[in-house]
């Protein structure tokens, strides 16, 4: 790659100093990962963000293909012998793929074309004397074969390709058409039955959907541009071209079969594959942000947790889960068929195992069976057991997996899925990472992106999640491990392995002794693995192995030893940090190392709070135009957000009903895990949606959006919805057992 051309560019694009840019290619090409080089080479990239580096280290693969690319195209002109200097000098300085792709057009392998057939006629002759402007005599069909030659050069103009795929790019119209005959069942699709908006101004999940609606043949898409204006334009290119101040008609024609035949189908097609893969991008980052919301969800914490999956015919799977996590017991009750007995049973692992929480699944009959445990708890005393409706999202894709069978090999899958539940209370990130993020169900459209981007991508989130977080190293399980910087699948394993036959690891330093952990991979992963209870208090922070002897020296010099420096907030403020910048640790590095010695081994999670649900909405058939509820946002998409508020079916605020103030980006005011305060607006119990506001003033005391996206006046400034701080008081149960909340199923 050719740093000179490639640094001031990437430098222009990222608005990062080109020194910062060679500094984090360096980094990167030496083999560390995004967060080590986040975290602990602060001070050689200048204080970039994980977010900046995994920019650079996309926008540089993007000019390494594009060099690979560029030394292709060079190898095949010059084996054909066409390579001049010129062609050569404007391939050399080329730095877009379809750009160089367009000046690679005309010398491109062809299928056997209509103006190959007319040169074997011989008909190039002519073709050039057209193009000239000389004078001709010829029949039609001589014509016609001139014509195909003279198009197909057109075509093969860079300057052309380029000037038609800027304008298919940015002044086309996207149109939809539902197709005939037309559907005689009702579609998701029916708003675009006849549609069309600029393509330059069309919404991601917008295309998506349309995309979508072709894929699954209802709709017919097409890109629509003025044609006149353009064909103009290409032959003011031609004309330059040809040294002419003007075309003849011969020229004309062709230029509007080169238009009509290659380009418009090829440019076409070049922009909607950009215009999707934009799409993509923009889903994909949707999908990202709410992924990680997800991930670093408060956790419940180290407390005895009892797991039930909610089920109608086949009863509840219930399991036991001890602070750890480590499963103990299992069975299954049938509030609904048995209700005696199951009360019985709940009532005895209760009173057996005193559990500090009730985790239950928020699927089919999840409500119901919150309302049965409760009753349960009640009626032997057991009040400050807490009762959490919990996500199901991929827990049924877990508990199939290989992972869990290798967990749980003896365990029927469906009591999996009930410990997999149970897990998510206490740490929602040691759990999620075992399930593929694309099974957890907080995107958009995410089946219809480019699958590689949003795995890459999501992929990309849970390591920095992990990472972020810290990792238990005698607790955390192969999965986990596996997401830690510079760790992989096949080390987690063995680190798995060399903790079960040889226990827990006293220090990190006992990494190296795992096989195949070298030095490399001990410098990438020690300070993002913890161990509670080392003998040296720094293996339970963040501090890296590498930074020991600078702790220690600081320890040192404030006269006391390092355990009674670490944790101690007063003495680690004494610290002058200036004291100890060198050429390799700067004052980034230190003051993380103050605060890691303020508060070692800090989770950056919020506090748990329990969501809560109003006990008499539990269906949607409770759902009732007016009702003000709680809920908790499930799914930020770009045209609204998604809100659990205690039934099967999650709620959408679209986006204009997020806030009083106009609102372009639902994520401005609202993420995964925020719980807000709703207003039931529309309720659609045939097709199972419920519609819902955030604002707290009338749409029409609030302003309007003017069409053509205009900014709305609000009255004040409201910034978001209501969010709910704390617990919601006043909730009433249902008394006795005889009560049975499965009798509306």
């Amino acid at each position: 790659m050719n740093a000179q051309k490639v640094l001031p560019r990437l430098s222009s694009e990222l608005g990062i100093s080109a020194g910062q840019i060679a500094a984090v290619a360096r980094l990167l090409g030496e083999g560390n990962t995004i967060p080590f080089i986040a975290r602990y080479r602060k001070e050689a990239h200048g204080n970039l963000d994980e977010v900046q580096i995994s920019k650079i280290q996309e926008r540089l693969t993007y000019y390494a293909e594009l060099e690979d690319r560029r030394a292709a195209i060079l190898k095949s002109i010059d084996e054909q012998g066409k390579l001049t200097d010129s062609l050569r000098a404007k391939i050399e300085a080329c730095m877009q793929k379809n750009a160089l792709e367009d000046l690679y057009q005309p010398y491109k392998p062809k299928r056997r074309t209509r103006a190959m057939i007319a040169k074997e006629k011989g008909l190039e002759p002519l073709a050039d004397k057209i193009w000239n402007g000389e004078p001709f005599d010829a029949s039609d069909e001589d014509l016609q074969g001139a014509r195909d030659i003279i198009a197909e050069r057109i075509s093969d103009m860079a300057d052309v390709r380029g000037l038609v795929r800027d304008v298919f790019a940015h002044k086309a119209v996207v149109k939809s058409e539902v197709v005939t005959p037309r559907p005689t069942e009702p579609t998701k699709f029916e708003q675009y039955y006849d549609f069309s908006e600029p393509i330059s101004e069309i919404p991601s999940h917008r295309y998506l959907a349309i995309r979508r609606g072709q894929k699954e043949g209802v709709l017919w898409v097409r890109l629509v541009v003025d044609k006149e204006p353009l064909v103009q334009d290409i032959l003011g290119v031609v004309n330059r071209e040809r040294g002419a101040s003007s075309s003849n008609e011969q020229i004309r024609l062709a230029a509007e079969d080169a238009y009509k035949r290659l380009l418009a189908p090829s440019c076409e097609i070049d922009v909607s594959v950009e215009k999707k893969l934009e799409a993509d991008r923009a889903a994909v980052e949707v999908f990202a942000e709410n992924l990680r919301h997800l991930l670093l969800a408060a956790p419940l914490g180290e407390k005895r947790v009892l797991a039930i999956d909610p089920g109608i015919r086949t009863g509840c799977k219930v399991a036991m889960l001890d602070a750890t996590g480590k499963f103990l017991v299992n069975t299954v009750i049938y509030p609904m068929q048995r209700m005696a007995e199951a009360q019985e049973r709940l009532a005895k692992l209760v009173e057996t195992f005193k559990p500090e929480a009730v985790a239950v699944g928020n699927g089919t009959a999840g409500r119901e069976t919150e309302a049965f445990v409760r009753d349960v708890l009640r009626l032997i005393g057991a009040k400050n057991v807490m009762v959490v409706s919990v996500s199901e999202a991929g827990a049924s894709v877990y508990s199939a997996s290989e992972i869990a069978r290798d967990e749980f090999p003896d365990l029927d899958l469906t009591v999996r899925g009930a410990i997999s539940i149970g897990r998510r209370l206490q740490d929602p990130l040691a759990e999620l990472v075992k399930i593929d993020p694309k099974s957890i169900g907080v995107g958009q459209y995410q089946h219809d992106v480019h699958q590689p981007l949003l795995g890459a991508k999501l992929d990309e989130v849970v390591v920095s999640c992990v990472n972020g977080v810290g990792v238990e190293l005698n607790t955390a399980s192969a999965p986990l491990l596996t997401r830690v910087s510079g760790i992989g699948e096949s080390l987690a394993k063995r680190i798995v392995k060399w903790r079960e036959e040889n226990g827990a690891f006293r220090s990190r330093s006992d990494l190296k002794k795992v096989s195949g952990l070298g030095p490399k991979a001990f410098e990438q992963s020690a300070g993002f693995l913890r161990i509670r209870g080392a003998e040296n208090p720094l293996d339970a922070s963040a501090v890296h192995p590498e930074r020991y002897a600078l702790v220690e020296q600081m320890a040192k010099d404030l006269g006391v030893k390092v355990g009674e420096l670490v944790g101690n907030a007063t003495l680690a403020a004494k610290i002058d940090v200036r004291c100890y910048i060198t050429n390799e640790v700067g004052e980034p590095t230190l003051k993380d190392i103050v605060d890691e010695l303020k508060k070692p081994g800090r989770d950056p999670r919020a506090v748990f709070e329990k969501p809560a649900f109003r006990d008499d909405v539990t269906t949607i058939d409770d759902v009732k135009e007016g009702m003000t509820l709680e809920g908790v946002v499930t799914n930020v998409a770009a045209f609204g957000a998604f809100v659990d508020i205690g039934i099967h079916q999650d709620g959408l605020v679209h986006v204009s009903e997020l806030a009083d103030r106009f609102v372009r980006d639902p994520k401005e005011v609202v993420k995964v895990g925020d719980k807000i305060r709703v207003k039931v607006i529309g309720v659609d119990k045939a097709r199972g949606r419920v519609s819902l506001s955030a604002r707290t003033q009338p749409r029409e005391n609030a302003g309007s959006v003017r069409s053509g996206g205009g900014q709305a006046r609000a009255p004040r400034p409201q910034q978001g919805p209501r969010r709910v701080g704390g617990e919601h008081g006043g909730r009433s149960y249902s008394s006795g057992f005889s009560c049975n909340p499965f009798a509306n199923l």
